[in-house]
């Protein structure tokens, strides 16, 4: 069993015990299993998945962040991480339309890293949700 806590600034959003824990990398998407060697890592825009020890996945959405696990214990500090059942599907889609039309009209004070950012938040949203 592997302790997995997610932290986020808002506070925390999960704690259990999981068998596995996948990660978005920034080099990839990796999992941690029992025993796994010490490691801190990087994580990107992306789809977390904890498999409790049961069998059963929960699926989070992480908007980056870093992941460190040591000792049969997985602590993810992410800038952002939604439950994929408490995703905001309306909320989402909002978000990637004004990211597309701030691309798209770009405005002389856009910041284009941001943008683009925001819609990569909102599709890795959406596409968890499995609305995309």
């Amino acid at each position: 069993m592997i302790k997995t806590q997610i932290l986020t600034p808002d506070g925390q959003v999960f704690e259990g015990e999981a068998s596995g824990v996948q990660v978005p990398g920034t080099l990839g998407s990796f999992e941690i299993k029992r025993d796994h060697a010490s490691i801190v890592s990087s994580m990107e825009i992306g789809s977390l998945r904890i498999t409790e020890n049961d069998g059963k996945s929960s699926y989070f959405a992480i908007s980056g962040g870093f992941v460190e696990a040591d000792d049969n214990s997985v602590i993810i500090m992410a800038e952002a991480a939604e439950e994929k059942s408490k995703i905001d599907v309306d909320r989402a889609t909002e978000a990637r339309k004004r990211a597309e039309e701030r691309l798209e009209k770009k405005p002389t004070d856009l910041d284009v890293e941001r943008a683009e950012l925001a819609l990569k938040r909102a599709l890795n949203r959406l596409k968890l949700a499995e609305v995309l």
